[in-house]
C-alpha cells in the first residue's frame, strides 16, 4: 500500500488515540463481574491512565516519530508522563510496566534524570520484587479491576502478554544502563515463556500456563495472545544495541518465530485479519491482534528473517486493517480486555468495542508498513 494512503490513515488513528480522554475507575467499580468477564473494563478505553493499553499507544507514537526522524510527539509524551506522575502511579505490576517502553525511549533521547531513575527502579522491581512462578517466570500480575492501587496476582500463572508488557522494557533498560543481569533475565523470560506456551503440534502460542494443575487452561490459541509473541520477539531481537545476545539463543528465538509465522500464514482470514480464535474460522476476525501479527511479520520481512513469500500475507493484513479504520480514526473490530479462558466460548463472547490498544496496535502495524 502506498505511503500516502498509510500516512493519511495513520493521522486519523493517531488523532483518535491522543483524544480518547480519561479512564473511569468509578465505573469499573460498578460493573458486574459478568460484564468484566466479557472485557467491559472502562480503564482500557481512555488514554489518560497508566496501564498497558495506553503504554502500547505511547510506544507507537515513539515509533512513528522515529520514522519521521523528529520529535513531533515529545510534548504530548512528556506532558502525559508528568501529569500521571503528579497524580500518583498505580500499583506496580506487569501491565503497568508497559508505559516504561516509551519512557525509556525518552530517556535515551532526552537524558531526563527523573525519568531515568524511574526506569531503573522499575527494572530493579521486576528483577527483585515481582512475584515469580516455578522456573523463575514473571508471574502475570495485573491491575485490580476498579482499584488502581490494587493487583490481581494470578498466582502461578505466566501469560504471553508479559513478553511485550515487561520483558521488552527489561532488555531495553539493560542495554541502556549496561546491566548484563537485566539482559540475561530478559533472555531467561523468553525461554521460560516459550517452554510453557509454545505448542509443538501447530507452531502457535497458548495464551497462558498455570503451575497449579500444570496446564494451558483451555488450550485456546487466541489471536492477540499470539500477537504479543509475533511482534514482541522480533522487536526484542532488534533491541540488542550494546550487550549482545548469545547467537545460539538468537537462533532459537528466530526458529520459534518462523514456526509461528508459518502457522499464522495458513490461518489468515479472508478479510486479511486473523480470527480471534486463530484455528476457529467461525470466530470473528479481530483487528488488534491482527495488527500486532502484521507488525511482527512486516518487521521480519524488513530484517530478512522471513522470506518474500510473506509479503502477500503482510499486504493483505494491512489492507484489512485500513478497512477497519473509521472516518473519525476509530479502529473497529477490536476485542475488549481478555483474561485467560477455559474454553472457546470465553473468547468468542468477548465484546467488540473500540479500545485504546486497538488504536495503539494498528498504529504500530501501519507505521511498520511504511516504506516496505
Amino acid at each position: 500500500m502506498e505511503n500516502k494512503t498509510l500516512l493519511a490513515t495513520i493521522d486519523k488513528v493517531v488523532y483518535r488515540l491522543m483524544n480518547l480522554g480519561g479512564a473511569d475507575y468509578a465505573k469499573d467499580k460498578e460493573t458486574p463481574n459478568s460484564n468484566v468477564s466479557k472485557g467491559l473494563i472502562a480503564r482500557d478505553f481512555g488514554i489518560e491512565e497508566w496501564d498497558w493499553p495506553q503504554g502500547v499507544g505511547l510506544y507507537g507514537l515513539t515509533k512513528l516519530q522515529a520514522y519521521h526522524k523528529d520529535d513531533r510527539y515529545d510534548d504530548f509524551l512528556i506532558s502525559w508522563f508528568h501529569r500521571n506522575i503528579s497524580i500518583g502511579l498505580p500499583s506496580k505490576n506487569i501491565n503497568t510496566t508497559a508505559p516504561f517502553l516509551a519512557l525509556m525511549d525518552l530517556v535515551k533521547r532526552k537524558g531526563d534524570k527523573e525519568f531515568e531513575a524511574m526506569c531503573l527502579e522499575r527494572a530493579e522491581w521486576l528483577m527483585n520484587e515481582l512475584p515469580k512462578t516455578e522456573d523463575g517466570g514473571f508471574q502475570h500480575v495485573t491491575s485490580a479491576i476498579g482499584d488502581r492501587n490494587g493487583v490481581s496476582l494470578n498466582d502461578g500463572q505466566i501469560w504471553a502478554d508479559t513478553l511485550f508488557m515487561a520483558v521488552l522494557f527489561l532488555n531495553q533498560a539493560g542495554q541502556y544502563f549496561g546491566r548484563e543481569d537485566f539482559v540475561s533475565e530478559s533472555v531467561h523470560q523468553f525461554l521460560v515463556h516459550i517452554k510453557y506456551l509454545f505448542e509443538r503440534k501447530n507452531g502457535l502460542i497458548h495464551h497462558g500456563w498455570t503451575f497449579h494443575g500444570r496446564n494451558n487452561f483451555g488450550g485456546i490459541f487466541w489471536c492477540r495472545g499470539n500477537s504479543w509473541f509475533t511482534y514482541g520477539v522480533i522487536e526484542y531481537l532488534a533491541g540488542f544495541e550494546r550487550i549482545p545476545i548469545n547467537e545460539g539463543v538468537k537462533k532459537f528465538l528466530i526458529d520459534t518465530y518462523i514456526s509461528q509465522c508459518n502457522a499464522l500464514k495458513s490461518l489468515q482470514g479472508e478479510g486479511g485479519l486473523w480470527h480471534t480464535i486463530l484455528d476457529d474460522s467461525d470466530s470473528y476476525e479481530e483487528a488488534s491482534g491482527s495488527a500486532a501479527i502484521a507488525a511482527g511479520i512486516i518487521k521480519g520481512l524488513k530484517l530478512g528473517i522471513l522470506p518474500s513469500s510473506f509479503r502477500e500475507t503482510a499486504d493483505k493484513a494491512i489492507e484489512g486493517l485500513v478497512a477497519a479504520v473509521k472516518e473519525d480514526g476509530t479502529v473497529d473490530k477490536v476485542s475488549a480486555g481478555t483474561g485467560v479462558g477455559m474454553d472457546k466460548d470465553h473468547y468468542r463472547n468477548i465484546l467488540i468495542r473500540p479500545m485504546a490498544y486497538g488504536q495503539s496496535l494498528t498504529l504500530l502495524a501501519l507505521t511498520e508498513a511504511l516504506d516496505v
